[in-house]
C-alpha cells in the first residue's frame, strides 16, 4: 500500500450475510487441521513480540467505514504492536469464511452474519469486539416523500426492501408488533433512486450510505434507525477463530491494541481520517471527500462511541448490549446465546494491560 508522504495523525504521547457454501467448505478445512497456526509468533512474553504478517478481512470496499484501520496502518500502530505488515483485504466478502479457512487472522462483520454461521454451521468463531455500538440500518424516507419519523408513520406506506435484508425487516416488524398487512413491501436492489424519485415512501438503508446520499442531494432525509426502534445489535464486529483465541491470543490482542489507537485517532479527527481514505486507501474508487467526511463524522459521533465505550473503552460490548444483540438474532430466527457468540476476555486483558487506552477522547 502506497502511503501518503505525511500522515495527518500523530502518535499519542501516552500511548452485507450469505456465507453458505463458502463457510461450510472453510469449516471443513479448519476442522481437519486443528493444530496451532504455524505462522503465529510465540505468545505470553511481556517483551515486544514480533508477529510477522497478519491480515484483516474487511466487509466492504476501502471507504471511511474502515477509517480506523487505515489510520492504524498509516500512523504505524500495527508496526508498533509487532507486525511486519497487516494486509487490509477489501470486500465485499464473508468475514466468517475468511477466518474459518485460516486465510485471514481477523474478520470484520456483524452480529447477524456471524451469529447465523455459528448457529447454523457450528462454526468455531467468536466476536471479540465491535467497532459499531449501534448498527447502521435505518428505514430512510424523505421529508417530502413518506416522512417516516416514528413507527406509527409506517402504516399505509410502501417500503423498498432488499432480499438480503428481508429477514431483518421481518424481525423489525415482529419486535414492534406491526401488522405486515398494514405496509406494502416492494422488492428492490440497492440503488435508492426509486425513493428519491418518489416511487416508494421508504427504503431499507444505511445511515452511513443512502441517507448521506439523500442529504448531499438536498433531499431532506428522515431516518427511523433500527437500533433505536426495537433491533439493537452490534456491527462492524471483529470475528476470530476459537483456535486463534486459544493459541494466538497475544497476536489478536496486539491487533486490537493497534485498532484501538487507530480508531481513537479517527474519531478525534474524522476529517483527517476521511482525507486519508479518499487520498490514499480508496484513491482508485472514485470516493468523494464530502460523502466520506460525513460518514466519518456519523461514525465518530453516533455509531462507534457510547456511554459504555466512554466508561470501558472502544470495541467493548456490555453485557446488556450482548443480550440485546442476541434478542435481535432470536427475532430474526437465529437461536444462539451470548456465551456462544461473544468472547470479551481479550479486550478485558488489553485494557487491564493498557489502561491508558480507555480514555480515547482528546
Amino acid at each position: 500500500m502506497t502511503q501518503a508522504p505525511v500522515s495527518p495523525f500523530t502518535r499519542r504521547s501516552a500511548k452485507r450475510v450469505g456465507t453458505g457454501v463458502a463457510v461450510a467448505a472453510a469449516l471443513t478445512l479448519l476442522l481437519s487441521s486443528c493444530a496451532g497456526d504455524a505462522g503465529s509468533a510465540e505468545s505470553g512474553s511481556g517483551d515486544a513480540a514480533s508477529f510477522g504478517e497478519a491480515s484483516i478481512q474487511l466487509s466492504w470496499i476501502k471507504n471511511a467505514e474502515f477509517m480506523g484501520e487505515f489510520v492504524a496502518e498509516d500512523a504505524g500502530y500495527f508496526a508498533e504492536a509487532g507486525f511486519d505488515s497487516v494486509d487490509l483485504i477489501p470486500g465485499p466478502a464473508s468475514a466468517e469464511a475468511g477466518v474459518i479457512s485460516g486465510n485471514v487472522d481477523l474478520g470484520v462483520g456483524n452480529a447477524i452474519s456471524t451469529g447465523t454461521v455459528i448457529a447454523e454451521e457450528g462454526a468455531p468463531l467468536k466476536i471479540i469486539g465491535a467497532t459499531y455500538q449501534k448498527n447502521p440500518f435505518t428505514i430512510l424516507s424523505l421529508a417530502g416523500v413518506g416522512n417516516i419519523a416514528t413507527l406509527d408513520d409506517l402504516a399505509g406506506k410502501t417500503i423498498g426492501v432488499q432480499a438480503s435484508n428481508q429477514s431483518l425487516w421481518d424481525a423489525f416488524l415482529k419486535v414492534n408488533e406491526i401488522d405486515p398487512s398494514t405496509i406494502t413491501v416492494v422488492p428492490v436492489e440497492y440503488d435508492p433512486t426509486p425513493l428519491f424519485n418518489g416511487e416508494v415512501d421508504g427504503w431499507f438503508a444505511y445511515l452511513t450510505n443512502e441517507s448521506i446520499d439523500a442529504e448531499l442531494a438536498g433531499l431532506d432525509p428522515v431516518n427511523l434507525p433500527l437500533a433505536d426502534n426495537g433491533l439493537p445489535f452490534v456491527a462492524e464486529t471483529f470475528t476470530a477463530s476459537e483456535d486463534a483465541i486459544a493459541n494466538d491470543r497475544e497476536m489478536l490482542k496486539a491487533l486490537l491494541v493497534a485498532e484501538i489507537k487507530g480508531w481513537a485517532d479517527a474519531i478525534n479527527d474524522p476529517a483527517a481520517a476521511a482525507k486519508l481514505t479518499v487520498d490514499t486507501y480508496g484513491k482508485d474508487l472514485g470516493l468523494t471527500m464530502e460523502k466520506e467526511t460525513r460518514q466519518a463524522e456519523i461514525q465518530a459521533t453516533d455509531l462507534v462511541v457510547s456511554p459504555d465505550t466512554e466508561a470501558n473503552g472502544l470495541f467493548t460490548i456490555s453485557d446488556a448490549l450482548q443480550k440485546e444483540s442476541v434478542a435481535t438474532l432470536k427475532a430474526a430466527g437465529i437461536d444462539i446465546d451470548t456465551a456462544t457468540l461473544f468472547d470479551m476476555s481479550l479486550l478485558a486483558e488489553v485494557y487491564e494491560e493498557n489502561p491508558d487506552l480507555i480514555a480515547y477522547s482528546k
